[in-house]
């Protein structure tokens, strides 16, 4: 078998090309979720706690040899934070129906058991009538 018609086996199974369609949608929810937090979620935030804008927040450390301001831009950070909290918990949430749809019914309870035959519930009454008369 040659290395080419090995690659084209190994690309073509279903999981390679499941993990290929779950990172392009992947990336696209991660852009979806970035606009979501810089342009919904954060600028009422920064309204409710004095008209800050979180990617503004920086911390000055000092000057680079260029004479360039180095900042420690933990604004950028809260925000990156809150995406990741953001896309946790939908992926908590898309695992935990997956599995709920997993799970397997509860077994049922077992049956009664059927009823004797007519021959051994006679059999049974004789005996019964046999043991009162001795």
């Amino acid at each position: 078998m040659s290395l080419a018609s090995e690659f084209k086996e190994f690309a073509m199974k279903g999981s390679v090309i499941d993990l290929a369609v779950g990172v392009v949608i992947g990336s696209a929810f991660g852009k979806i979720v970035s606009s979501l937090v810089a342009d919904v979620i954060m600028p009422p935030i920064g309204l409710l706690i004095g008209n800050i804008n979180f990617s503004d927040l920086a911390l000055h450390i000092g000057t680079d040899p260029a004479g360039k301001p180095v900042l420690l831009k933990y604004g950028v950070f809260i925000q990156t934070a809150f995406e990741f909290l953001i896309i946790a918990f939908v992926i908590f949430m898309a695992i935990k129906g997956i599995n709920r749809l997993k799970r397997q019914p509860a077994p049922a309870p077992p049956a009664a058991p059927p009823p004797p035959p007519r021959e051994e519930v006679l059999l049974e009454q004789i005996r019964d009538l046999l043991a009162k008369r001795s």
